[in-house]
């Protein structure tokens, strides 16, 4: 019987347990495989006494309707930059990719499935150009991978931040208010430019196009007759002024590389007061729940399509790929290419031409 580890790595993500559902399942369906997870990314085999579990059927029955993942995940588990406290209370960043291979291979382990975002990817290019059998299944709210046209959980952020928008609109329609609600999105605006155009929003804020509070109040303005109107701005967490820069901070978790981004709502709030902006204006963060909760019936679609094509590219060989979807069919792509470029917003694209027939205002 030959063995597939199975993991998750970086933020969670709606799909996250379809994934790992629809590798086991396809698995016993073969007959000739075991699948296990890896507890916390690679750091269930990086601990003393590895950290994992067989994934039966009595661990994998019914998870596609949950939210999270049954293996848990971590952003403090790369094995090239693993942080490793030293004798005197420090902290340092040591490569152990050569003990985690010969950790996997111990445990016999014919290959890896690794699902995350494109800083797990680079991960698993890193570990196959060292001689590991390894697929990527790509995973981030986000879409920025392009390679794939569609990444799962995707659609149940914006079907999250959609719902809340809706809610959103009518309590500033009957305050005759400005309300602000700052969506995920660090490099593109997927999230924030479905949302805007499914909900209906004045103005949409996203990375790819640097904003002018003058224009964003004067749009502000426009709505307002006779002190009444309303608006709704939806804007990524990592939208920026044109002459400023992205709000956040470096995280203080060691082994965490990220920026953690946060603040650009309440700053457009207050750049906007400063301006002397007369409607109220209030701001909503949604911040981690559109990651959580159940994902939408697409997604699960998605992820489970994924799940299998991994277990087909592992029966395969097909190692040092990923799967992607491409025009509505399971692809996969080597990860050195899936990596090599994000997926942002073009200046082309056909959503923002239809937003912007829309009148929906993008602060330029």
């Amino acid at each position: 019987m030959k063995k597939i580890l199975v993991l998750t790595g970086g933020g969670d993500c709606p799909g996250l347990n379809a994934v790992i559902r629809g590798i086991a399942k396809a698995a016993r369906t073969n007959g000739n495989w075991e699948v296990w997870g890896s507890i916390e990314a690679f750091n269930g085999i990086l601990k003393d006494g590895p950290e994992i579990i067989k994934l039966t059927r009595r661990y994998t029955a019914g998870i596609h309707v949950k939210g999270g993942t049954i293996i848990k995940t971590t952003n403090r588990g790369n094995p090239l930059e693993f942080p490793t406290p030293q004798p005197d209370g420090s902290i340092k960043l040591v490569n152990r990719t050569d003990e985690l291979i010969s950790k996997i291979k111990a445990q016999n382990f014919d290959a890896v499935i690794n699902i995350g975002g494109d800083g797990s990817q680079a991960i698993s290019q890193a570990l196959f150009e060292k001689g590991l059998n390894i697929i990527g299944v790509p995973k981030t709210i986000d879409n920025d991978l392009s390679a794939t046209d569609l990444t799962f959980g995707f659609s149940t952020a914006v079907q999250t931040a959609t719902e809340s928008l809706d809610r959103l609109v009518s309590t500033a329609e009957s305050h005759h208010r400005t309300l602000i609600m700052e969506v995920m999105g660090r490099d593109a605006g997927w999230i924030a430019l479905h949302t805007a155009i499914a909900g209906g929003a004045e103005i949409c804020l996203i990375p790819e196009i640097p904003f002018k509070i003058e224009s964003v109040l004067k749009r502000i303005n426009s709505r307002y007759k006779k002190g009444r109107g309303f608006v709704n701005i939806v804007i990524a967490e990592g939208a920026k002024p044109i002459d400023g820069e992205v709000m956040g901070e470096k995280s203080k978790d060691a082994g965490d590389p990220h920026i953690k981004l946060a603040g650009i709502a309440n700053y457009l709030r207050s750049q906007l007061e400063k301006r002397g902006c007369q409607a109220q204006i209030r701001t909503t963060v949604l911040g981690h729940t559109q990651r959580g909760g159940t994902p939408i019936a697409f997604d699960r679609i998605l992820a489970t399509s994924m799940g299998v094509k991994a277990f087909e590219m592992v029966e395969a060989g097909a190692f040092g790929k990923m799967v992607a979807y491409k025009n509505n069919k399971m692809a996969s792509v080597f990860i050195k290419k899936a990596i090599s470029e994000y997926n942002v917003v073009s200046q082309d694209h056909y959503l923002l031409n239809t937003a912007r027939q829309l009148g929906i205002s993008f602060g330029e």
